[in-house]
């Protein structure tokens, strides 16, 4: 678990390559379970959501916030290409996931394939 979040910080800008199912779910429910922790943890700290912006100081922490997204998010988006990869589809299968509900339930399905052997593992 602990290996599988520190190769997603360190593959953040990596589209190349594959991720195994561990090293593509564990960050993701890593992640989920920390930024819903965090933004309740700045909620009661700040006394109103973190996107209600009163002052400077509420201007910086939702900065910082929107940073801190974008970064995971990037992080997200690579391995998820690398998890496509991993199970032998090329990363522009992504996209599917925009297809509202069906296209959420197959990527989920293509997430949890099993790892086959592919053209973008190291020989």
């Amino acid at each position: 678990m602990v290996n599988s979040y520190k190769r997603f910080w360190e593959n953040i800008l990596n589209f190349s390559g594959t991720s195994g199912r561990a090293d593509y779910w564990w960050p993701v429910i890593i992640n989920y379970v920390l930024g819903g922790l965090i933004i309740a943890i700045i909620n009661t700290l700040l006394g109103h959501p973190i996107n209600d912006i009163y002052n400077l100081n509420d201007l910086s922490v939702n900065t910082v916030a929107r940073i801190v997204s974008l970064i995971v998010w990037i992080g997200t988006i690579s391995v998820k290409i690398r998890r496509l990869h991993d199970s032998d589809h090329v990363g522009w299968w992504i996209l599917i996931d925009l297809i509202p509900l069906i296209g959420t339930i197959w990527f989920f399905v293509l997430m949890v394939l099993p790892t086959r052997r592919n053209r973008w593992e190291n020989k």
